[in-house]
């Protein structure tokens, strides 16, 4: 079945994915570009105004440390990866140290290429592979593909040209991202695509093929055929634009890429039924546009939202999980919630916060306390918005200080409710304290204004949870034709 994969991709590939079973690879990393993203959460309901959050992604900044010499070494001795390096790129990332140091670039290209070796594993024969890449480490990830692959295996350079709000500087432009395409073996799935006569062609041609004609005497000329053309073979400079505002698609994921570039890539390098891969998956543009065009498909992504945003832009399309794919490596009973609260705090909290629809904190510690945010429709307010906020704690103790902290976190976000989510069940001064703040009223619903959930909680049917209707969540615009007594978790 279709499967997300939530967790390093290196460890996905290693142990869940069989060596010549993916049909087509794309994948769009960090570009090792030196910045933070963030992802804005902007609700589609205009007259709701303050409900903008962001919260960052990822941090595209490498550095030298334990974990780059660690899979230094892992890489040199061929003890990260299924099948031992080639001896190319065992040289060639010696030969980048002694070079680049231990510079952040390293650091980088050390954490790239045993996943490349492993994405050349799981790979067929008639596989292909796309490798998306700015300047900033474009020239050092062609280097390490060609000890990969092979230089016999370099297919295409694409330019991906597009335009975007100028600056001034004293330089060029850089309007167009690189993106390498490798095949694996010599007799590769394509599929031509072409683009439009020129209209000078159009003119000449009349839209029809050109026949070449070879007279007795050896000479050539060509004549218009009857069969219309299909345009001219695609180029290697594509020109697409960027995915901003108020495209249709448009997510608000800083690295969003248009699906219309997938899409090219998806339809001339596979057929349907073919299983695609994207190995850095992030807001799932691949994985949306394999499912329009009927191929099978395998994402993995590190961090729980993007996950998240995946699983609700296929939602939205009408594609279930548990019916159309699978989500590994989530929390799926108590025991394994515990392990992501003690391994990854924040990826924890996220996911916490995802099960309640709400909107992730824009930092890592928490905004003054506060890790999620629930934006709702009350008209009875000025600026017609309710706030609720969510506080996670994933320890394995509790005290009623965290339901004080959280009236307190109420009181500076002048919030209508607060949720408090524990590993672990709440103790009776906490219920005592929590019923101290009593009730508000929503469109003549009682909501308590303080609400303890466990953990355990977040994985019954219906969520034991008292919540405004018409909840706004961050990529749906809420139908507020619908009763207004439905129940969210229903």
């Amino acid at each position: 079945m279709n499967t997300l994969y939530f967790g390093d991709n290196l460890e996905i590939l290693r142990d869940k994915i069989p060596s010549d079973s993916v049909d087509l690879i794309y994948l769009d990393p960090p570009f090792k570009s030196g910045k933070d993203y963030n992802i804005i959460f902007e609700p589609e309901l205009g007259k709701v105004k303050g409900a903008t959050a962001q919260i960052k992604t990822f941090e595209d900044t490498w550095s030298w440390g334990e974990e780059a010499e660690r899979e230094f070494q892992g890489l040199i001795t061929g003890s990260i990866t299924n099948e031992k390096p080639n001896q190319r790129i065992i040289d060639l990332i010696k030969a980048m140290r002694s070079y680049l140091n231990e510079s952040s670039i390293m650091a980088y290209l050390t954490m790239m290429a045993p996943r490349l070796i492993e994405m050349k594993r799981v790979l067929k024969e008639t596989g292909s592979i796309y490798l998306h890449c700015d300047p900033t480490a474009s020239h050092y990830l062609k280097l390490v593909m060609d000890a990969i692959f092979g230089i016999r295996f370099f297919q295409n350079e694409i330019v991906w040209r597009y335009r975007r709000w100028p600056s001034k500087q004293s330089n060029f432009q850089r309007m167009h991202d690189v993106i390498f395409r490798y095949t694996k073996g010599v007799d590769w799935t394509w599929h031509q695509l072409y683009e439009e006569l020129s209209p000078s062609s159009l003119k000449q041609w009349k839209g029809k093929r050109r026949v070449d004609i070879v007279s007795e005497s050896g000479a050539r000329h060509s004549e218009i055929g009857e069969e219309e053309s299909p345009g001219v073979p695609m180029s290697d400079v594509w020109e697409i634009s960027q995915i901003t505002a108020p495209w249709k698609e448009y997510l608000g994921y800083p690295t969003q890429k248009p699906e219309f570039l997938l899409e090219r890539i998806i339809r001339s390098s596979s057929n349907e039924g073919d299983l695609v891969l994207d190995p850095f998956c992030g807001c799932g543009t691949t994985i949306a546009v394999a499912e329009r065009e009927r191929r099978r498909w395998i994402g993995v992504d590190i961090t729980y939202l993007a996950i998240d945003i995946i699983k609700k832009r296929l939602e939205k399309n009408g594609i279930e999980e548990g019916v159309n794919f699978i989500i590994d490596g989530e929390p799926t009973d108590l025991y394994s919630a515990g392990k992501l609260a003690a391994q990854k705090p924040f990826q924890f909290q996220v996911w916490c916060i995802s099960k309640l629809n709400g909107t992730p904190s824009q930092t890592k510690s928490g905004d003054e306390g506060v890790d999620g945010i629930i934006n709702f429709i009350d008209l009875t307010k000025q600026n017609k918005a309710g706030t609720g906020i969510i506080s996670v704690k994933g320890t394995q103790s509790v005290n009623p200080g965290m339901v004080r902290d959280l009236k307190g976190a109420m009181k500076s976000k002048n919030a209508d409710f607060g949720i408090l989510i524990t590993l672990i069940e709440s103790t009776q001064g906490m219920k005592i304290e929590a019923v101290k703040d009593g009730y508000f009223e929503h469109r003549n619903n009682k909501i308590p204004r303080i609400q303890l959930l466990t953990v355990e909680d977040l994985f019954k049917k219906p969520i034991p949870i008292i919540l405004p209707s018409d909840i706004l969540e961050p990529y749906k615009k809420p139908d507020i034709n619908k009763n207004n007594q439905k129940k969210l978790f229903n």
